[in-house]
């Protein structure tokens, strides 16, 4: 099996962008050159962790240029055993199939979770991917053991899931009291699919608590969303609206911005209720009008940066979002293919040379050019892996709803 992890297929010229304006590749010969490519560096990524015998799970590079490999507690830890799972969607390949369940399974332990929110991603990333593969029932039970541990921060004054705890590091400097970030509603799907699947309606209710509160509260007029808003715990009233990894407690932080329009257009999925639907295209058309959105369609890493046009982009927000608006295009909205039309336009651009790594390079991750946290001095303009899981995920509905 080794020898088959670590050969590698041939592969197709780069597509080449030129401007907003081209004309995107016929479907199949797109899909083809960036499966092929992201199999073959996945295959690095994964020959160098079979051969350490350890598990490891990479998240991004050190400032050596090394990869970083993070624990079963890190909130990205769920990406790289998910982005295996698409891989073997992806291709068919039996092998990864194997090596998907291997790192699924190293991270169990985050189930039990309750001291952040983000067991939401590392959960549903990984068993959430290999349950609607296999169909596991020792997945299914991890679900919703993980669900129960994210339902331990559900606050019922003010309505919601608190993100972080306050007590200690740079959260207890800030002076909150519940922060809620809008990275938050991407852990909701764990809610809605562990309340299908134990048939348990708490989760679902809370999931919608906490996705009512959020619309009420964390967006603007213009559509766009602060980061982070503190909520009182008696009382359950707004304290302070806020950011922690945007460039101003005003400003629209990219990141911020996909996560509201993937979270709320998968509310809309496990609900029905078309106001999050409306909620996710409102900032979406936020995002998509905006004044310095670049013509590639990257955004930069806060579209309210001082120094645009030269501000790092964020490889990791345009991915996210083609994946939401892969998925929306499948919803009864009007125009639904324009939706699918953004979204090619912007995985063209990130399968071309400005953003898509060469073989081998980059840490053997597939995208350039993501942004973790400027304000903290973090990860800046470097690989991430859920960039790679997102574009991967987009990879996979762009095939599923092209190719027959």
């Amino acid at each position: 099996m080794k020898m088959k992890l670590i050969e590698l297929l041939g592969i197709t010229g780069a597509v080449i962008f030129s401007s907003c304006a081209t004309r995107p590749p016929a479907s199949k010969s797109f899909l083809k050159d960036n499966i092929e490519f992201s199999q073959k560096q996945i295959n690095k990524e994964i020959a160098v962790i079979e051969k350490s015998g350890k598990c490891l799970n990479p998240i991004t590079l050190n400032e050596n240029k090394t990869v970083y490999y993070g624990s079963y507690a890190d909130w990205r830890s769920g990406f790289f055993p998910g982005s295996v799972w698409y891989l073997y969607q992806l291709t068919g390949d039996q092998s990864y199939l194997t090596l998907a369940e291997k790192y699924t399974n190293a991270i169990e332990k985050a189930k039990n979770l309750t001291w952040h929110h983000d067991v939401g991603f590392i959960i549903g990333c990984s068993f959430g991917n290999g349950y609607k593969v296999t169909n596991a029932q020792e997945y299914k039970n991890v679900i919703v053991e993980a669900a129960k541990s994210l339902s331990t921060r559900f606050r019922k004054a003010p309505g919601v899931i608190q993100s972080w705890n306050v007590e200690k590091g740079w959260q207890a400097e800030r002076g909150w009291e519940c922060p809620v970030i809008i990275d938050n509603m991407m852990n909701l799907e764990l809610l809605f699919e562990a309340s299908k699947l134990s048939g348990d309606s708490t989760f679902y209710k809370i999931a919608v608590s906490h996705a009512n509160r959020t619309m009420a509260e964390h967006f603007r007029p213009d559509g766009s969303c602060y980061h982070v808003v503190d909520y009182n715990l008696k009382d359950g009233s707004v304290r302070h609206r806020q950011t922690a990894q945007g460039f101003s407690d005003s400003s629209a932080w990219s990141r911020g911005q996909a996560w509201a329009i993937y979270g709320f257009a998968v509310c809309y999925r496990e609900t029905g209720n078309r106001a999050y639907l409306e909620q996710a295209l409102k900032t979406f058309a936020f995002m998509k009008n905006h004044p310095c959105m670049p013509k590639d369609l990257i955004p930069f890493w806060d579209m309210d940066a001082p120094n645009i046009p030269n501000e790092p982009r964020d490889a990791s927000s345009a991915a996210c979002i083609a994946s939401a608006l892969y998925m929306i295009s499948t919803f009864n909205v009007p125009d639904a293919s324009s939706y699918k039309s953004y979204a090619d336009r912007i995985m063209i651009s990130l399968g071309t040379p400005a953003y898509r790594a060469e073989l081998g390079t980059n840490g053997n991750f597939l995208l350039m050019h993501s942004v973790g946290s400027i304000p903290h001095n973090s990860e800046i303009d470097v690989p991430l892996n859920y960039a790679d899981y997102y574009f991967l995920e987009a990879l996979k509905r762009k095939k599923d709803l092209e190719i027959k």
